[in-house]
C-alpha cells in the first residue's frame, strides 16, 4: 500500500482570493514505511508574500522569485502522487482547495476528494477536546520537532509522518524491516510505560538533508534580522 504525506505552505487562506502555493513537501510511505522517496519544491506565487504568511514560514518576495511556477513544476509534483496513493494530510481541506484550484487553472485533473486521509480529524476522534495542531501532537507522542521554529513543507510532512504512525497506533503497527528498530520499538514502549524519562523519538521516515536544513534557516534568519533592522 502506497501513501504520500503531504503539506503545502502558501501566500494565505484562499487560492480564490488571489492566494498561491509557494512550497510542497512530500514523503512516500510503503506500508506505513517509509522509502527515503520524496518531492520538495519551492514555488514562485508570481505576487508578492503578505506579512502575515510569511510570519508563519518566513519565505519572502526575493527566495520565491528565483523559485519556478507551479506551471513548471505540476507534472512532476502529479507523477510522484500518482493516480491512487492516499494522501496524508493534516488539515485536508485546506492544502487540497489549494492543490485543485492550481491543478484547475492549468486544466490539470483534480485531486480526488477521497485520497485525502485528514489526520486532523483522526486525531479528533482520538483525542476528544484535545488540541490537534501539529504541535500540539508532537508533544503528545514526545516527538522531536526541535528543528520547527517556523513552519516548512518538508518539515512538517516528517513530522506529521511520525504523528500519523502515531495515531494508527504506533510503530508497531506497521512492519519492523530492521533488527536495530525492533530494539528502539522496545525502548518507546518502556518510554510510554512510563520505565524511561528519555523522549520518544521514532527514526524518522525521512530526514531532510543537513544543508537542506541549513539553508532555509540561514534564509529566514537574514529575513528575521532584515525585518528588525526596518522596524528600528
Amino acid at each position: 500500500m502506497r501513501e504520500i504525506v503531504l503539506d503545502t505552505e502558501t501566500t494565505g487562506l484562499d487560492p480564490y482570493a488571489d492566494h498561491r502555493l509557494v512550497e510542497i513537501g512530500c514523503i512516500e510511505l510503503i506500508n506505513h514505511m517509509a522509502t527515503g522517496e520524496h518531492y520538495h519544491q519551492y514555488i514562485n506565487p508570481q505576487r508578492s508574500m503578505p506579512k502575515e504568511a510569511f510570519d508563519v514560514h518566513g519565505l519572502g518576495d526575493e527566495f520565491l522569485a528565483k523559485q519556478p511556477v507551479f506551471a513548471e513544476v505540476v507534472d512532476d509534483f502529479i507523477k510522484f502522487i500518482g493516480d491512487d496513493s492516499k494522501l496524508i494530510i493534516h488539515n485536508a481541506a485546506f492544502d487540497m482547495k489549494f492543490l485543485n484550484a492550481e491543478l484547475g487553472w492549468l486544466n490539470k485533473p483534480l485531486i480526488a476528494k477521497d485520497r485525502a486521509i485528514d489526520t486532523v480529524q483522526m486525531a479528533r476522534k482520538k483525542f476528544p477536546g484535545s488540541p490537534v495542531s501539529l504541535d500540539a501532537l508532537c508533544r503528545r507522542f514526545k516527538i522531536d520537532n526541535s528543528n520547527r521554529t517556523l513552519h516548512g513543507a518538508l518539515l512538517d510532512s516528517d513530522l506529521l509522518a511520525l504523528v500519523y504512525l502515531e495515531l494508527l497506533g504506533g510503530r508497531q503497527h506497521g512492519l519492523i524491516l530492521d533488527p536495530n528498530a525492533q530494539a528502539q520499538s522496545d525502548k518507546d514502549q518502556a518510554v510510554r510505560a512510563g520505565q524511561s524519562s528519555k523522549p520518544f523519538r521514532a527514526p524518522r521516515p525521512h530526514v531532510a538533508k543537513p544543508e537542506e536544513i541549513a539553508a532555509h534557516q540561514a534564509y529566514i534568519s537574514e529575513k528575521i534580522t532584515d525585518a528588525l533592522w526596518l522596524k528600528e
